[in-house]
């Protein structure tokens, strides 16, 4: 019912993770990254205990693919599980149990995982690591640009309706965090609209979290 990635910027080392549903609020189930440490995608029959674990034993000094094995040996039901994760030296592992739903497949470039189930085909995922590796810019742009090629190259086998993209760069938080819970429309272009927004306040807000003295005007009704 899925399909996603999880990506590391080579030049900045900020992490991101952009996933995609026929489900609601498939981001607040799916999508994990730390700062310094890796993104984690948790998908297919949903266990979100899978995507913190994977994350800690990357922070403890894992790779990517020390992490997924460990997460396939502690996992409960792990046979129904897809988890992608990315490390810190943009090294990438995935798991697809092999009750994953429907067309099921995945894919892995330089520093970039894809996987999905319920696809359209089973050349989904590729277009999807294809169309970070090709794209330019922020990784939140390139983060769109992926999934936007992974939905022409098929998405979903029926029509997706909610989506999301997570980054985390040099703070504790996400610096960004944009989500479409449930649309009739497209939820990726509903969540690339809310990036152009952001995109150019992201900056700011962390600057204003850090110390609001140095920071840019509020730009609300009344901020002088």
């Amino acid at each position: 019912m899925t399909f996603s990635l999880v990506a590391r910027c080579e030049m900045t080392g900020m992490f991101g993770v952009a996933i995609s549903s026929s489900s609601p609020a498939v981001a607040a189930r799916c999508s994990y990254a730390r700062a310094g440490v890796g993104a984690v995608a948790s998908q297919n029959v949903t266990d979100p205990t899978l995507g913190p674990l994977a994350l800690d034993l990357m922070e403890g000094g894992l790779s990517a693919s020390e992490a997924v094995s460990e997460v396939k040996r502690r996992g409960a039901f792990i046979e129904y599980r897809q988890v992608l994760a990315v490390d810190r030296s943009g090294m990438t592992a995935i798991h697809s149990g092999p009750n994953s739903l429907g067309i099921w497949t995945q894919a892995e470039g330089p520093n970039v995982a894809s996987g999905g189930n319920l696809l359209a085909n089973d050349s989904v995922p590729q277009a999807i690591v294809d169309g970070f590796v090709l794209a330019k810019g922020h990784l939140g742009d390139r983060l769109i640009a992926a999934m936007r090629a992974g939905l022409a190259a098929g998405g979903e086998a029926g029509p997706v309706h909610s989506a999301g993209m997570k980054l985390v760069d040099k703070v504790a938080w996400p610096v960004a965090d944009l989500r479409c819970d449930w649309t009739e429309d497209c939820p990726i272009e509903a969540v690339a609209t809310a990036w152009d927004i952001y995109k150019p306040q992201l900056d700011a807000y962390v600057q204003r979290a850090l110390d609001p003295r140095a920071a840019p005007s509020y730009g609300v009704p009344g901020d002088e």
